[in-house]
């Protein structure tokens, strides 16, 4: 039977997933996620220390946000129950999406279900099969996947070679219009982009540049404007994709910030805006809200500069394998190059030393480049940071990765 096959070749193809250490199991959180969290084991749940999430800023359970959710729910309900050009928009996601459009220094901005969505509706409703893609080769998945829904050509470079972007620049002179796109931060490695090379490359070429910057809105850059203040290219790049995902907020939801002009087409043309629901009431607040407060203060900002300085300083010194010893990005890849052993330090980690780490192994990353990626976040205090670190030498001295 084509079914009994069907499955068969599943659970083996799963059977050599779990043996060569790619399997990837999911650890259930039975708390709000934090700098200490709970999670469900065989035996019971374990308090352990989370350095694996994405809350760059700590807010995925700040009070004061988790109360102005409450208040839109009580104002706005769960969500408009359709798309937006059928029932029509909620004033607040036009205030969010005004709001964050004046925060990232651009004309306007549209939201979408999540920045996979959003990366996914970009290429294929503003380019066609007069155009030309030229993407870095490590972007990530979404870029991937949206450009692959594009009729355009397409040219990849070498993640920050500026003779390779060149060369495909050149090779696609012919067409109409041109697109250079690429992630702000690298989340595998936490590599800043080239910007600066990149958009003079672009204005030599007569080319456009799409920055997806999800690993960097809201905490990279002085005011937390992304890679784009980081690297001095504001106002030089054409679009911007990132997600609310992350350091704002949490909770879900992504967006595209660009000219108006360009917006207002991907309202028009976009499939994951005109065919699937926008984001949650609740989320457009408390994005309005997180705004309010990074442009505030620039203390969780501070403190998450502060606590990655230190991190990377100290896992150095202690003789780990660290991506760009002079890196300021608080995703940390701790290099074990083999999988199995990635696999067993992270549960090492785990249910020995109460440190909530990931083990990150092919596809997510290629082949032989295995690692523990830890991620920094301000609402870590010193004592977490020197409980992970002891951790981490603790089980890298039992497995023979450090001396």
């Amino acid at each position: 039977m084509i079914k009994d096959r069907f499955l068969s070749d599943i659970r083996s193809e799963l059977d050599a997933l779990k043996l060569n250490g790619l399997y990837k199991s999911e650890y259930e959180i039975v708390t709000s996620q934090s700098s200490e969290i709970e999670i469900a084991t065989r035996d019971g749940q374990k308090k352990v220390l989370n350095f694996c999430a994405n809350n760059y800023l700590g807010l995925a359970n700040n009070n004061n946000l988790i109360e102005v959710a409450k208040k839109s729910l009580d104002d706005y309900g769960l969500g408009t129950a359709s798309v937006r050009f059928i029932c029509g928009t909620f004033d607040l996601h036009k205030t969010f999406e005004e709001k964050l459009a004046k925060f990232l220094g651009f004309e306007d901005v549209i939201t979408f279900s999540s920045c996979f969505a959003a990366n996914g509706a970009v290429f294929a409703a503003l380019l066609d099969e007069q155009d030309a893609i030229i993407s870095a080769d490590l972007n990530h998945a979404s870029l991937i996947d949206g450009i692959r829904l594009s009729k355009a050509a397409r040219y990849f470079y070498k993640f920050d070679d500026m003779a390779d972007l060149e060369r495909k620049l050149q090779e696609a002179q012919s067409a109409k219009n041109r697109l250079i796109v690429t992630d702000g931060v690298f989340s595998m490695d936490g590599d800043i982009a080239d910007l600066q090379s990149i958009c003079d490359l672009a204005e030599k070429y007569d080319a456009m540049v799409l920055v997806d910057d999800s690993h960097a809105t809201g905490f990279i850059g002085e005011d937390g404007r992304g890679t784009l203040q980081y690297r001095q290219v504001e106002g030089r790049v054409d679009i911007l994709t990132s997600t609310l995902g992350k350091a704002l907020g949490g909770a879900g939801g992504g967006f595209i910030a660009s000219k108006k002009e360009v917006i207002d087409k991907l309202r028009n043309k976009s499939r994951p805006y005109l065919f699937s629901n926008n984001i949650l009431p609740a989320v457009a607040a408390t994005g309005i809200e997180i705004i309010n407060m990074i442009s505030d203060s620039k203390v969780l900002i501070k403190k998450l500069a502060d606590n990655t300085a230190y991190f990377r300083q100290k896992m150095v010194e202690a003789g780990f394998d660290i991506r760009d010893k002079n890196g300021v990005h608080p995703v940390v890849p701790v290099m074990l190059y083999d999988a199995v052993l990635a696999s067993k330090f992270a549960k090492m980690m785990i249910e020995e030393e109460g440190i909530y780490v990931i083990a990150f192994s092919f596809p997510v990353v290629p082949k032989n480049e295995a690692r523990i990626r830890v991620q920094i976040s301000a609402a870590h205090e010193k004592e977490h940071l020197d409980r992970a670190i002891a951790a981490f030498i603790k089980v890298a001295k039992k497995l023979n990765v450090i001396k």
